[in-house]
């Protein structure tokens, strides 16, 4: 589970259209503050809950698509502007813009040659060259801080001689960033180091991967509907949809989730391919004591609770997220008796444990997402190198916690939505060492980003998986 807050899932492309009615300035501007937010270490979710509700879909789709070529975008504003930008805003508005005008000159003056977001074109918000110019020139005037009107004017003039400079000599500004794998792959440089080092012959794949924004895929809740039923809604109201694993569907379509068929009904949930492999992995019976840790926002307890008939304990530090767990249960059709929402440090349990060990614990828990930047593309730029050992060493003393929770011969199941073996298999390996009583079954281990593989495989997120068994 990663620490940042999850977005809300309208498709960037699909949201990019709806919004064509908003000025473009406007989504410039409010994309910039976006961005800029971004920069000072608000998570992108944040930011754009506090756009206009009239542009939020259109800066959305902006700023995915630019947080995904985010390396490119402010390597091609920092060969082009060398002084320091007083205000971050106009910082940010010009490196997107650079990065929008880019897009515009390949897909429609078929420019050469080729940008490192070339093979990514397909899913860029497009604008006309002149247009973007202009209404970037707009968006500068509309930047405040306590500057004065004129410092607003040299600001628009500004960014209007950047961008026609590039619309002039774009071979010259490819080329000065041709070389710097930043512009090239769009990670920080500590991050590609690491994917390099620990899988050397994928770690090209997982950066692509990871650059493609995901498709739509849902859980479907077995209690309230069949995935035909599912499927057969979707097709009714124009929708592609088709099955794609025991639990799975993928959905081709836009529009907003609370108005596709089957969510008010319960009928599914919004879940990423990976992680629906999780709750499957417990060996769930009816009757089992299970426990969520870290259980916010509450897609793997919604799904263990649609396998079997379990007493449930769902523990989350945070109260106000815990909320949404109960909000998701309650329309799904699986709160009740058997279950319990609780917030509370898991690191403390005689705080909350009320001493009867549990048969079951999923422990999805905090890490660098790193697994998931197709989701949360911020990620990228608010994560640090140090993070991952600071996280690594929390996942450490909260396993530690967790374990005399655990009946003989019960199960634990370790999840972190990261790819970095710290927060993985390493870890695995360290704990095995502390419990002697501890042993390893079979599970999914590492599972790798994946890109779309053709039709009827969306691809997925990045997951880690260990189930651990308690031994008498």
């Amino acid at each position: 589970m990663t620490p940042v807050s999850k977005p809300n899932y309208h498709s960037p492309i699909q949201a990019s259209a709806e919004s064509i009615s908003a000025p473009l300035a406007q989504l410039l501007f409010a994309s910039a503050e976006a961005l800029a937010a971004v920069q000072a270490g608000r998570s992108l979710t944040q930011a754009l809950g506090l756009v206009n509700l009239s542009l939020r879909s259109g800066v959305q789709a902006l700023t995915y698509y630019a947080m995904r070529h985010w390396g490119l975008a402010s390597a091609l504003r920092d060969w082009a502007v060398k002084k320091p930008l007083e205000n971050p805003i106009t910082r940010e508005l010009i490196a997107l813009s650079l990065l929008l005008l880019d897009v515009s000159m390949q897909k429609n003056e078929s420019a050469e040659p080729a940008s490192p977001q070339s093979p990514y074109l397909d899913q860029a918000p497009l604008y006309g060259a002149h247009t973007l110019v202009d209404q970037s020139v707009q968006a500068a005037r509309m930047v405040r801080g306590g500057q004065k009107p004129v410092g607003l004017e040299a600001q628009a003039k500004l960014v209007n001689a950047v961008l026609r400079r590039f619309q002039r000599e774009r071979p010259q500004f490819l080329a000065a960033v041709k070389e710097d794998p930043l512009a090239t792959y769009a990670f920080p440089l500590w991050w590609q180091q690491k994917l390099k080092k620990q899988y050397p012959a994928q770690y090209v794949e997982i950066m692509h991967a990871s650059r493609l924004p995901p498709q739509l895929t849902l859980r479907v809740n077995r209690r309230r509907a069949t995935q035909q039923e599912v499927v057969s809604a979707f097709i009714e109201k124009g929708y592609t949809a088709q099955a794609i694993s025991e639990w799975a569907i993928m959905v081709q379509g836009g529009g907003a989730i609370e108005r596709m068929p089957g969510y008010e009904q319960g009928w599914w949930s919004v879940q990423d391919l990976g992680a629906q492999f999780a709750a499957p992995q417990l060996k769930l019976k009816s009757g089992m004591r299970v426990l969520d840790a870290c259980a916010a926002p509450g897609g793997k307890a919604a799904h263990i609770l649609e396998i079997a008939n379990v007493d449930l304990t769902a523990v989350d530090l945070s109260a106000a997220r815990l909320e949404r767990v109960q909000e998701s249960l309650t329309r799904l059709g699986l709160d009740g008796d058997n279950v319990t929402i609780l917030p509370a440090n898991i690191l403390k349990p005689d705080a909350w444990w009320n001493g009867v060990p549990f048969d079951a614990i999923l422990a999805d828990l905090p890490c660098s997402g790193s697994g998931v930047v197709k989701h949360h593309p911020d990620i990228l730029w608010l994560r640090r190198q140090e993070d991952v050992a600071n996280l690594a060493k929390q996942q450490r003393h909260m396993l530690d916690a967790l374990w005399p929770l655990l009946k003989p011969s019960g199960h634990l199941l370790f999840v972190t939505c990261s790819i970095f073996t710290e927060e993985g298999e390493r870890q695995i390996e360290q704990f095995l060492s502390r419990w002697p009583d501890a042993k390893r079954c079979d599970a999914t281990g590492i599972l790798l980003p994946q890109s779309p593989m053709g039709e009827g495989q969306p691809g997925h997120d990045g997951f880690y998986y260990a189930l651990l068994e308690r031994q008498a």
